[in-house]
Order: structure tokens, then sequence, then C-alpha cells
């Protein structure tokens, strides 16, 4: 049985010697046979100072963790082996392995790593998931050789794992499936004032992510004061995108007044000043502003689809009940972009709003050409005799 032991990847502090003096080492050049630019004694030291040297946000430092977290105690449970023992098939080993690890690594429970029954796994990888695990384990190796930590990379020589991309996107949420969610929170008992903070806050969430087409960190990372209007009647919400690129999002009126509405349960002016820096999305159990985090914002969304599946089911709509008891927040990011590039909102708007590097990812939200192409093909075996379909 492998035994998960806690290991320590915080960066390190920015004052703290260790960090300074890697710094200030890393501005000299230095040749090949030099010795290595690191202080690190330990595979997991190495890891550590290397995700302190990049400037990362607190979601891609959490990220990277994880993975790394995983790669360490793969090397000491199951390969048993220290970085510079890898072998090219140790890590080719490795690729297969995140792809479904053994029932001994996996827990669908999230427990806290400290915790005993804690897993560094919820079940099988993806493909693109195995694909995000090995580059933060090849830009560790990768980093490891640049310091003279490896003398040699058997990294390089491991291929990528090849992510098959669907032509289209499919888990979105249809118009009458969002609205089933909107009438399931409204329909929520208010009789506390901890019960109308979460109900209001909630709601402001489906809102907000279901006309925004924002990612669940941009929300939840932003600000009240990222809520805001020039003077002109358009409204905006600022937030910080992938690669810490800022965007601004427009905001329609039903997501103000839900905004506003959420706000004033919390006991709050209905509008903040541009330099208020309260957290957007705030703790209802809480009172003091606290904002919650990204885990607890999407079990709250879960937790409105699922009792909007409920009512979806009892009104017969079967379909709309199955697709919101798969549904996670991001799912709303795609009901958004679809629900508009079907309705004829052109790819270029929708590609700036959802911070997408590339045109070909928003098309993929396009579905209107299959649908017209559907419609005519059936339309036409509609009008063929039936001995001519038999």
């Amino acid at each position: 049985m492998p035994t998960f032991l806690p290991i320590d990847l915080d960066p390190l502090p920015e004052d703290s010697p260790q960090r300074l003096a890697a710094s200030a080492r890393g501005a000299v050049f230095r040749g090949v046979a030099d010795e290595p630019v690191t202080d690190a004694s330990s595979d997991a030291e190495l890891a550590r100072e290397y995700i302190g040297q990049g400037e990362l946000s607190p979601k891609s430092i959490a990220n990277t963790q994880k993975e790394l977290y995983r790669f360490l105690t793969w090397c000491r449970e199951e390969a048993r082996k220290t970085f510079r023992q890898l072998t090219v098939a140790d890590l080719n080993a490795y690729k297969e392995f995140i792809r479904n690890p053994p029932p001994e690594w996996v827990s669908t429970t999230k427990w806290p790593r400290n915790d005993a029954r804690y897993r560094p796994f919820s079940g099988p990888l993806s493909d693109a998931s195995r694909r995000q695990a090995m580059i933060a384990v090849k830009g560790l190796l990768g980093y490891a050789e640049q310091t003279g930590y490896l003398r040699r990379n058997p990294a390089r020589l491991v291929r990528n794992v090849r992510a098959s991309h669907a032509g289209r996107v499919t888990r979105y949420l249809s118009p009458q499936a969002i609205a089933y969610a909107l009438d399931a929170v409204a329909a929520r008992a208010a009789d506390t004032p901890a019960a109308l903070r979460q109900r209001e806050r909630d709601r402001f969430l489906l809102v907000a992510f279901a006309q925004t087409g924002a990612r669940l960190n941009e929300i939840v990372g932003a600000h009240m004061g990222a809520v805001y209007s020039e003077g002109d009647g358009r409204w905006w919400l600022d937030v910080m995108g992938k690669g810490a690129k800022p965007r601004r999002l427009p905001v329609p009126p039903a997501m103000l007044a839900a905004y506003r509405d959420y706000r004033q349960a919390f006991g709050l002016l209905p509008q903040a000043s541009r330099a208020d820096r309260t957290p957007l999305v705030l703790s209802s159990r809480s009172k003091e502003a606290v904002r919650i985090t990204d885990e607890a914002a999407s079990e709250a969304l879960k937790a409105v689809f699922g009792a909007a599946a409920e009512r979806a089911h009892a009104q017969g709509d079967f379909d709309s009940a199955a697709a919101l008891r798969q549904a996670s927040t991001h799912w709303l990011r795609h009901s958004m972009l679809t629900n508009h590039a079907n309705s004829g909102v052109q790819l270029k708007t929708l590609q700036d709003t959802a911070g997408h590097a590339n045109i070909a990812t928003t098309a993929a939200y396009l579905h209107k050409r299959d649908h017209e192409r559907h419609d005519e093909i059936v339309g036409s075996n509609a009008n063929l005799p039936p001995d001519r379909l038999a």
C-alpha cells in the first residue's frame, strides 16, 4: 500500500535567503561544466524552487503543486527512484500510470493532504488532463537540467500526450435548462438572513456565469469594484484571465439586477465604487467579507443544478434533466458562448469576450450549421415514400 506523505511545495517567501540567492545566481552566465545553480538537495526541494521561480497565479501554483505532488509520490512509491535515476521508459510508464491509477491511489472524496484518507487522484485522467500533467513534469525536469541539478533530462525524449479535440462543444445547457436553474434558486426559502444571503449570492453566481461566459476563477477572484459603468449606460466586469491577461466583459441588465440584489442581501449599498476591493463572491456564513473558494462556488452551483434537474424531470423534460445532472460551472461558459454563437453573434466578438487566443476555439461553439444540415436531411427524408427508405 503506497504512503501519501505530505510534501511542502509552497513557494519560498520572496525575501527568503534561498530564493534571493537563486535569483542572483540565475543572473550570472555560467558554462555547462560549472557547479549547479541551485541549492536544492532533494527532488522535493527542487520542485518547490521551480514553483517559486515562475511568476504564476495562485490558481496555476495550486495546479502545478497538485501535478508535481503526484509525480514525486509516484517516483517514491512506484518507481522507487530519484530524478537522477529516471529513464525515458520510467516517464512513459508514469504517463500510462495516470491514465488509470490503481484503486489505492484514488478517492472520490477530496480529503485534505494531511488527512490519512487523502489520495492523489479522484479517478482516471482524460488525455487532456494527462497532457497537462506531463507538461508540468517536463517543465520541472527541464528546470532541473537547466540549473545543473540533472546532467541529462530524459523528459526531452518523451512525447507529449495527444489530446483529441472535439469538433464541437457539446457540454452546454440550453436556455430552457438554465431557466429551470433560475427557477430552482428563486424557489429557495429565505427565512433567515444567512439563507437569504446564500440564495441571492447563488442566483448572482448563476446569472453572472451564464451571461458573461467567465471562467470560475475569473469571477471568484474578482472584487466588488470590478463591476462598473463609465457613465454611458454600459456596464462592465473586469476579470483577470489566463496568463494574467486582463479582460472586461459586458454586464447585461439581468446580471446587474442580480448583483444589486445580492449586495443588498449582504447589507451593502446596491453599487460599489471602483476602488472597492471587497471580494466579489462572499461567504454567506461569515459576518466578515470573506471570499469563498473556487471549490465552494462550484459546489454551490452544483446544488442549484441538482434542484433544477428535479424540476425538469417533474415536468417531463428528461433531456434538460439529464444535462443538468452532469453540469458543472464551466458548462455555463459553454452555454453562453454556444447560445450567442447560434444566435448570430460574430465569432470575433465572442472570441474577445471569452479570451480565446485562437478563433478556431470559439468556432467550436457554433452549432447552427449542424442544426440546419440535420433539419435539411431529415426534412428531405420525410418527403420520400416509405418503400424508398427500406
